[in-house]
């Protein structure tokens, strides 16, 4: 016992001395008209001038920029790298996009109107994502000190799909790292059927237009009671189908013990594509971690492997 609390006493003071030569950022981030909130890490003292490779977090489900990307910024930052996380519009401390409740009024001459509306929450919502992923890394491009031709995405769980998707239709992605990500393998032609005839009523009115009182997961992924899923706006963002364009190098994580899903219908199934177009990509399979595991026990191996890769292509990589 005594030797456990003094190594954790001696990782709590590394991680306090590594974050002395970190400067943290607090910044603002427009998506699609709704204002987003990011924590952006650079190294203390860059000149400015200095151009470096940013690498942007994108959180998995209930994810906030104050979780993971947290303990994983100041090993970026210290290898060389800015480093970007926020939080998805509508969850954590980001603005919520919102859903008016009753017919509005016309406009007044600024285009302004006063109406009730309901803020939009915890929505898992991949099209919105995906374009909240695309305005950070507009947002990383336009930043002094990062390099715009050596930006790179990660992702972790439900992020891991997301950030699939958007490598294989965003040019500027130059480099990626998925772990635990949920691709969509294993969804069948029922559950696009399904979608399609939700979208029907949700059109109509049937139904909720936007999930608050339905769209609650069940089974394993109970424990997010306060999330929404909408299945519609998923219809047409398919990661392994995606693959089939992603050109930057990509390394994929997964938990032997995954749980959550078919790690061979997802993270495999996108590495194995990758390798059929001649894509660098490293697929690793934690031995001995459950889906969680990868926030825990798995860290140290995971983020050792990512940052080996991210250096490799992006920090070392000729723009």
């Amino acid at each position: 016992m005594k030797t456990a609390v003094l190594l954790g006493l001696f990782i709590f003071g590394a991680t306090a001395a590594m974050a002395q030569d970190v400067e943290k950022r607090e910044v603002t981030i427009w998506s699609d008209g709704v204002r987003m909130v990011g924590d952006l890490y650079l190294p203390k003292g860059l000149k400015k001038d200095e151009k470096l490779p940013a690498v942007l977090f994108c959180a998995g489900t209930s994810g906030t920029k104050k979780g993971t990307p947290q303990k994983l910024a100041p090993r970026f930052v210290q290898a060389g790298f800015v480093f970007l996380a926020f939080d998805y519009r509508g969850w954590g401390e980001s603005d919520s996009r919102l859903m008016s409740l009753e017919k509005q009024p016309a406009p007044d001459a600024k285009n302004e109107i006063t109406v009730r509306t309901r803020a939009l929450r915890w929505q898992m919502d991949f099209a919105d994502q995906a374009t909240d992923i695309r305005a950070a890394i507009s947002f990383l491009a336009g930043e002094p000190n990062v390099d715009p031709q050596r930006i790179g995405i990660m992702g972790s769980s439900y992020g891991g799909g997301l950030v699939s998707w958007t490598a294989g239709n965003d040019p500027r992605v130059k480099c990626v790292a998925a772990q635990v990500g949920g691709m969509g393998g294993g969804r069948g032609p029922a559950a696009e059927r399904n979608a399609y005839a939700l979208a029907t009523k949700q059109a109509r009115g049937e139904t909720e237009p936007v999930p608050f009182e339905t769209g609650k997961m069940g089974g394993k992924m109970a424990r997010y009671e306060h999330m929404r899923v909408n299945p519609v706006k998923s219809i047409g963002y398919n990661a392994i189908e995606a693959a089939e364009k992603i050109r930057a190098p990509m390394i994929i994580i997964d938990a032997e013990n995954e749980e959550l899903m078919d790690r061979h219908q997802n993270g495999e199934q996108v590495a194995g594509v990758l390798k059929s177009r001649g894509v660098p990509v490293a697929y690793h399979v934690l031995k001995g971690i459950s889906h969680y595991g990868i926030y825990r026990e798995g860290f140290e191996e995971a983020t050792r492997l990512e940052l080996n890769w991210f250096t490799q292509y992006l920090k070392n990589s000729t723009p």
